[in-house]
Formats: structure tokens, sequence, C-alpha cells
């Protein structure tokens, strides 16, 4: 009988130190997936812009790490302007606003984000790309600047 216990004893203690198996960890990603720049031949659609009585969205800042430009080699010449970079959250959404050619034939376009200040989201940053379309425009050398930073040149 105290065979039969200690054998017990000694099967119970070694299958509680026992490493348990666990399935492998779900691979995860080194870096953001950033879909590809697809210049379509629509102007892109604006959101609603925040106007001074909508207190619903606040204007917000935009991270970007990469602009270019895009010349489609057609008569004329299509335009646009590619971004990737980052927004300061999920719940941020890009805008741009493209001015058009000045007097010096300098294209502005201001691009942010707006978000809604009273929805909760995580302080993370989300990658994002987007493509303007710029459009044709008659002949002459051009410089597109976007917040305030030379993005390219063309002539059209």
């Amino acid at each position: 009988m105290k065979y039969k216990i200690l054998l017990l004893l000694v099967l119970l203690s070694t299958t509680a130190c026992a490493p348990t198996i666990q399935p492998p960890p779900a691979a995860v990603p080194t870096e953001p997936v950033i879909n590809p720049v697809t210049p379509t031949s629509e102007p892109m659609q604006n959101l609603p812009l925040p106007e001074p009585g909508n207190t619903k969205f606040t204007r917000g800042n935009i991270f970007i790490e990469e602009s270019g430009l895009v010349i489609r080699e057609s008569y004329p010449p299509q335009i646009s302007l590619n971004l990737s970079g980052n927004l300061p959250t999920p719940c941020h959404q890009f805008r741009a606003d493209v001015s058009t050619p000045d007097a010096d034939n300098k294209i502005n376009v201001d691009v942010y984000t707006v978000v809604d200040p009273n929805m909760l989201c995580t302080q993370v940053l989300k990658p994002f790309t987007e493509s303007i379309n710029l459009g044709t425009f008659p002949s002459g050398h051009y410089s597109v600047w976007v917040n305030g930073e030379l993005a390219g040149e063309f002539d059209s």
C-alpha cells in the first residue's frame, strides 16, 4: 500500500511540473501595411470642412513623410500629387485644399486633418497614402507646394 501511495505521489509531482503545450504566437507585422498609391482620373472629393459655427469637427495636424508628383503622359498632361505619412490617430480624417495657380504658377496644397473632439480614440499613429488629382494646366512651368514645402515642379 505504501508503494502505491508513493507511486501516486511521484506520478502527480511529475505531471504537475511538465511543461504545457502552447500554440505558436501569431505573426506580428514589423511594418505598417500601406496600400499602394493608385492615381485616379477623378478629382479627389473632399469631405465637409470644419466651419466656424460647426463645433463637431476641429482641425488637426498631419505628418507627411513623402510627397511627389505623377505626370501622366497624355495631352494635356494630367498631374497628381501622391502623399504618404501618418494621421495623429485613427479618428482623424484626411483633408486637402488645392488652390489655383497664382501669378508665379505656384500651386498651394493645404493638407490637414479633421476630428470630432468628443470622440474617444486610441492614441496611435495611423499610416495613410493619398493621391490627389490636380488636373491639367495651360502651358508653363509650375511648382507644387504642400503645407509650405516644395513637393515638385512640372512643365505643361
